[in-house]
Formats: C-alpha cells, structure tokens, sequence
C-alpha cells in the first residue's frame, strides 16, 4: 500500500472525492449509521490516503492538538471492506501515528473508537479512557496513546 500525507489544499478532485466516497461507502452505507461526514474539520486536517494502485483503499484524518481535543487527533479510520484482511488498517494508523508525532512534535494522541476496534487499537499502544458513549448511535470509547 503507497501512503501519501496531503492537506486538504493539496488534495486532487479525484482524491477528494475517493475519500468521500470511502468514507460513505463504509461509515453511512455498510454501518448503516446516517450522519453528518462533511463536517467542517477536513480543511484543517491532514489527510492519511493509502492507495492500492488506483483504488483509494485506506484512510485518517489527524488533526494537531487544540482542533478536534486538547491532544492530537487521528480521526475516520477506515479501510475498504474488501482489503481488510490485508493488515492495511495497522498500517494506516502507523502511518497516521508517525505523521502525527513528525507533524505535530507530539506523542499525545487522542481518538474516539468504536468499542469493538479497542484491541486493534490497544495493539497500537492506545489505552481506554472514561465511560462509553453513543456517537452516531454506534457504541465508542475515548482512547488515548502518551
């Protein structure tokens, strides 16, 4: 998988919109969860696009400290439903969490998980914190990595 690291002005109209695409596909189509996923946060992220050839296959969000929490933020972890089993979403978040901590010169990483993804993300050095919530009326936990 190619990963690339673009701002939101430097992303192409075909990336744009294979992320939206990505995202809708997986978040409000397969999930079924209708909700807001043009949020007004995109301009001020950087974007984590993983690429298998062409096809848009893997994708974050990060948002420096202050943005989205008080830490850092990776954010929209997804993964194409047909490559899943290629590792590619451990490979994504190495690859946000990297460009957070070169970025954004911190280590201090914040994000909201669905609580059936914590092992993937605990395998990532990510810890539970407070009580779980509905988000979008799917279960998710606050999960930060010092």
């Amino acid at each position: 998988m190619e990963i690339k690291i673009l701002t939101f002005e430097e992303l192409s109209l075909h990336e744009l919109y294979k992320v939206l695409q990505l995202r809708a596909e997986v978040f409000v189509v397969e999930q079924d969860c209708v909700y807001q996923d043009i949020d007004g946060k995109d301009e001020k992220a950087l974007h984590i696009l993983g690429f298998e050839g062409e096809e848009l296959v893997a994708y974050t969000r990060i948002f420096p400290p202050g943005i989205y929490f008080s830490q850092a933020a990776i954010g929209r972890v997804v993964v194409k439903e047909g490559h899943r089993k290629k590792s590619y979403g451990h490979e994504i978040l190495k690859a946000s969490i990297q460009a957070v901590e070169e970025k954004f010169d911190t280590k201090k990483i914040k994000l909201s998980a669905q609580t059936y993804l914590t092992k993937f993300y605990e395998s990532h050095g990510f810890k539970q914190v407070g009580e779980g919530y509905l988000e979008d009326g799917i279960p998710h936990i606050g999960m930060v990595k010092d």
